[in-house]
């Protein structure tokens, strides 16, 4: 990214995009212009101009101070781009002399072939991974770090020509009509080249090994290798964690609560779009306030089940601040999450789709929010001979397709539908057997009847015995339903019925 000043202001302002910007080195009419947008620089804002000068030349020209926060926050966007495609990248430092406003990551790319179709299905994939985030990212592929970025250098700060694929064993030759500046080497060395009229890697190559050692010493002999395209350096690492940081410092002072709503709502718009690049979702929320007069201000918002949605995500953030009261305004802003993986299933060919995993969580972790969690979960039978009881599991939605499915819908057999509680019910009684039922559920006269089954215990104790008799009965109205009475209470009751 060879401007990061400019993009990381217009990955916070996107809407600015378009129009005469500058970024100045700080705040005031005196303060130096570092970085230009093309509107206005065809408007005729050079980079090294003072802010009065550049608002005298256009008086349209918004000018937005650099922002340590904003830049760290593009620098790592980029490395989410990188790391959407491949799982070891890295940052480079950054750089100094002409190239002290380019932000550069590197990623291992090795059989992206076999994935996008040869090396500009992939660069273009890239480029179109780190727009997404909102940056205007230049990709370059080399069979080395230093080649690709020399060839990525090269692309230049120009919306045309935004890729480059340098085919191996073709390094020297893509290198040697390159200007030696694209190697950033110090100040000292690049005078001294200069004035040896090396201008070119070409013209670097082209000195004798030794000698230049000799002369220059054992710095531009790195260089050199680099124009030969076969430097040597260690592979990527993997990022140690999935740790993303968004921040925003604040032009005024905010305190009222609504306009920092509306800043913390980009922030975190922001930070949801590297989390999707990464297919990540966030957990819980470190929200990070710098109070005016030098305070700070620690919120921790936690986050029942990880989740991409922004609205939630902006409702926890808005009652976390509305819990306490801030002390002052607020003259920044810091988010900090750590990246989680969303839990995906594999869907069975024979079974109904059901709702997606992401879904799931979030459902269950209301439930357990509302009801406690003690009172989601699975039902399972309990160890007890009272017909009432039930047991409650853990909920792993892997069991659920381990349970024999039927394809035919039908096993042939009657279900029973239990009624929780029970149903009260008049019996009248022949004999002693019924006769005749009233009830919600069932009324009329019994056409059959099977039992009693009787069922006892907890004699030991007052308030866990119990004592039924259950009858199996079919009333003239077509209801096949299962009759209790209940030698405690004294009472008939219709427990369940049979479909």
């Amino acid at each position: 990214m060879p401007d990061l000043p400019l993009a990381a202001v217009l990955r916070a302002q996107p809407e600015w995009s378009g129009e005469p910007l500058a970024v100045a080195s700080a705040a005031g009419p005196r303060a130096e212009i570092v970085s230009v947008s093309d509107t206005a620089q065809r408007r005729g804002v050079r980079c090294g101009q003072g802010v009065a000068h550049a608002r005298a030349v256009c008086g349209e020209l918004r000018v937005r101070v650099m922002s340590r926060a904003l830049e760290d926050a593009a620098r790592e966007a980029l490395l989410d781009a990188a790391l959407s495609f491949s799982p070891r990248a890295a940052l480079l430092p950054p750089a100094g002399g002409v190239f002290a406003c380019e932000a550069a990551a590197l990623l291992d790319a090795s059989g992206i072939a076999s994935l996008f179709h040869g090396e500009r299905g992939f660069s273009a994939a890239l480029l179109d991974r780190a727009q997404r985030v909102g940056l205007p990212a230049h990709v370059a592929i080399a069979s080395t770090k230093s080649v690709a970025h020399v060839a990525a250098r090269r692309l230049g700060p120009g919306p045309e020509g935004r890729t480059q694929v340098v085919p191996p064993g073709t390094e020297a030759d893509f290198l040697a009509p390159l200007p030696i500046d694209l190697l950033d080497p110090d100040d000292a060395l690049a005078e001294t080249l200069g004035r040896f009229g090396v201008r070119t890697l070409g013209d670097l190559l082209a000195l004798p090994r030794r000698e230049l050692a000799a002369r220059l010493g054992p710095g531009v002999l790195a260089l050199a290798d680099i124009a030969r395209g076969r430097s040597c350096s260690l592979p990527l690492p993997a990022p140690a964690e999935d740790r993303l940081i968004e921040a925003l410092d604040l032009e005024h002072p905010i305190e009222r609560l609504e306009p920092l709503r509306f800043a913390l709502q980009g922030l975190l718009s922001r930070l949801l779009a590297r989390l999707e690049v990464r297919h990540l979702g966030c957990s819980e929320l470190t929200l990070q306030l710098d109070l005016e007069g030098g305070g700070c201000c620690v919120r921790r918002v936690g986050v029942a089940a990880p989740t991409r949605d922004l609205r939630v995500l902006l409702r926890l953030v808005h009652e976390a601040l509305q819990a306490r009261a801030l002390e002052s305004a607020v003259a920044g802003v810091r988010v900090q999450t750590r990246g989680v993986h969303l839990r995906s299933d594999q869907l069975d060919l024979f079974r109904p789709a059901g709702p997606t995993p992401r879904a799931l969580s979030q459902v269950l972790a209301e439930l357990t929010s509302l009801c406690g969690e003690a009172r989601v979960g699975v039902p399972e039978v309990a160890d007890t001979h009272h017909p009432d009881a039930l047991g409650l599991g853990d909920f792993d939605p892997r069991r659920i397709n381990e349970t024999p499915f039927d394809s035919t819908g039908s096993t042939g057999a009657l279900a029973l539908r239990r009624l929780r509680p029970p149903v009260g019910a008049q019996v009248r009684l022949r004999g002693a057997r019924p006769d005749w039922i009233r009830s919600a559920v069932a009324n009329g006269r019994v056409e059959g009847v099977s039992g009693p089954w009787r069922t006892s215990g907890g004699w030991w104790s007052r308030s866990g015995r119990f004592a039924f008799e259950h009858y199996d009965v079919l009333t003239s109205d077509g209801i096949v339903a299962r009759l209790r009475f209940d030698r405690l209470a004294g009472c008939w009751q219709i427990d369940a019925v049979y479909d």
